[in-house]
C-alpha cells in the first residue's frame, strides 16, 4: 500500500492512509487475529455474517421494488 505526502503534509497524508486500510479490510482483519479463535466459532462468525448480508440484500429488494 502507498500514500504519497504532498507539501509535507503528513496528518492528511495519514488520513488516506487510513481510509485506504478501511476499505482493504485491514482494520477488521487486524482485530479478528488478536487473539486465536477456534475453527467452530470462526464457522459460527461467518454464517451468522453471510445471514446478515443475506438480509440485508433482501431488505435493499423491497425497498428497490417498493414492498
Amino acid at each position: 500500500m502507498h500514500v504519497s505526502v504532498r507539501d509535507n503534509n503528513v496528518d492528511q497524508a495519514l488520513r488516506a492512509l487510513k481510509k485506504k486500510m478501511q476499505r482493504e479490510g485491514i482494520f477488521r482483519e487486524m482485530k479478528l487475529r488478536r487473539s486465536y479463535e477456534k475453527p467452530s466459532e470462526r464457522k459460527a462468525r461467518e454464517k451468522a455474517e453471510a445471514v446478515r448480508r443475506f438480509r440485508k440484500l433482501l431488505r435493499k429488494r423491497k425497498l428497490r421494488e417498493g414492498f
